[in-house]
């Protein structure tokens, strides 16, 4: 059984057990959290696609902590003008545990 969840833009597949890194969700951790964008549910009865969100269904997840990526260097140049520019970015997540679909 699977889920796919919509959640800070993206959209990820998740099954009962996964360990998912998110957008920045902004809760604490231990708590629990409930995605409800849920686009589409794969269970033994078949695939129940949503248009745009399955009814009722839910994804119960517990928040394991926050982090940051990896760095990612956005470096600007253009030739023959002496402009060059170095940057830096990480992006913050939240890792979930995902406990329960609810179809």
């Amino acid at each position: 059984m699977y889920a796919i969840i919509a959640t800070g833009g993206k959209q990820y597949k998740v099954a009962e057990g996964d360990v998912v890194r998110v957008e920045k969700l902004g809760a604490e951790e231990g708590a629990s959290f409930t995605f409800d964008q849920v686009l589409a549910v794969s269970d033994d009865n078949g695939m129940k696609i949503g248009q745009p969100t399955v009814a009722g269904a839910s994804v119960s997840a517990t928040v394991l902590g926050d982090g940051k990526a990896k760095k990612v260097i956005v470096y600007k140049y253009k030739p023959k003008s002496g402009y060059h520019k170095k940057n830096g970015h990480r992006q913050q997540y939240t890792e979930v545990k995902i406990d329960k679909i609810n179809a």
